[in-house]
């Protein structure tokens, strides 16, 4: 992301010793476009479509990339767009969209719930003319802190439940300070991972109340968790009990846990039954893990995990961000030696997992 900043023209400096961001806009000297060899990889390239439409009036965005879980189209993004004004056509792999006159606010009905369109359509109205009204948006805890942000710059936004109302502002600001929430999926992985482990993990520098669904179904399961204000201490994880879950958008369970949690459903006793209710594709891990001795079986949608089984290392290969993660967890709790290929995927969703996982002694190195 970074590098696509940088190359429409902005100017990032990174202090690590403060682990902060100092993004810097040079005015008139911005690139409206953002090509597929920085596109291809990370979904999120496509956020800065409704960002460079609404501000300079026009924008080439490559279509994105990421994890090949299923449809994952941007229909819903551009629809947003349309109805502000924007004149949208696609072509060689491209979206291209422009705005002569500039955004106008209007009212949009999302015909299902997208995060990404919603970050999109809320970064395109921070700069259009009149009202924004938003409904059916997303609500993921990721939303709110981004209007959380455009308020900081200047943004006039109200919301309630599943809508949003932006309101034009003629006190936008040229700067604004904003620490970024924690990541609720990356907290929930390693709360899985000691639940999988059976010894005592402390989650730091997180809100529980944002992650409670995952916290009750983990309890649910019979893992024992302690909260504080800003961490969790995962306790044992005997007696666990089996589940039926489905993957929802927030306030349910995250699809993007739906990997980790199977894993720690092949140490359960009994049948246990997880619904894929978000993606059409995301069961790519399973044949990976059956592969190390788990036995799950899928039918259209649901994925079905009888247990326990003991987990034997092999070598697998990772599909996408999530499942590659899951063959990690699976790897902590397999006997011997398990070696997964294709790890890149993990960089793009987890910061120094190896320096994480081994401050809990697991065995673990990148080769």
């Amino acid at each position: 992301m970074i590098e696509l900043l940088e190359f429409i023209g902005l100017k990032i400096r990174i202090s690590k010793k403060k682990n902060s961001l100092d993004i810097l806009n040079n005015g008139d000297k911005v690139n409206t476009l953002a090509p597929y060899k920085l596109v291809k990889t990370m979904r999120a390239g496509v956020l800065v479509l409704g960002s460079l439409l609404s501000k300079y009036k026009k924008a080439k965005v490559s279509l994105p990339g990421g994890c090949a879980i299923g449809t994952r189209p941007v229909d819903l993004h551009l629809l947003a767009l349309k109805k502000l004004g924007a004149k949208i056509k696609i072509k060689d792999g491209y979206i291209i969209a422009e705005a002569k006159k500039g955004l106008k606010g209007r009212k949009i009905i999302f015909p299902s719930i997208s995060v990404g369109a919603t970050e999109n359509a809320l970064l395109a109205a921070f700069n259009a003319k009149g009202k924004t009204t938003l409904k059916n948006c997303a609500i993921e805890p990721e939303i709110k802190d981004l209007i959380s942000f455009l308020i900081k710059l200047g943004a006039k936004i109200k919301f309630s439940g599943r809508t949003i109302i932006i309101n034009e502002s003629a006190n936008k600001k040229l700067k604004a300070k904003h620490k970024v929430m924690f990541d609720r999926i990356e907290a929930g992985t390693y709360i899985i991972a000691g639940a999988l482990v059976g010894q005592k993990i402390v989650i730091d520098k997180i809100r529980p109340s944002i992650i409670k669904t995952e916290i009750d179904i983990l309890k649910k399961i019979g893992v024992l968790i302690k909260k504080n204000k800003s961490s969790i201490t995962i306790l044992n994880n005997k007696n666990l009990k089996k589940i039926n879950i489905a993957t929802k958008p927030y306030p349910g369970f995250p699809t993007d846990l739906q990997a980790q949690l199977m894993v720690l459903l092949t140490q359960v006793k009994g049948t246990s039954k997880i619904k894929e209710d978000i993606f059409e594709n995301r069961f790519m891990h399973v044949s990976e893990l059956n592969r190390m001795g788990a036995k799950i079986e899928t039918k259209n949608k649901i994925a079905i995990i009888n247990g326990p089984t003991s987990l034997t290392g092999a070598e697998v290969m990772a599909t996408d961000l999530r499942a590659s993660v899951s063959l990690v967890l699976a790897g902590l709790v397999a006997d011997n030696r398990t070696i997964i290929n294709r790890i890149y995927h993990l960089d793009r969703g987890y910061e120094f997992l190896e320096k994480k996982l081994k401050s809990c002694k697991a065995e673990i190195r990148r080769v």
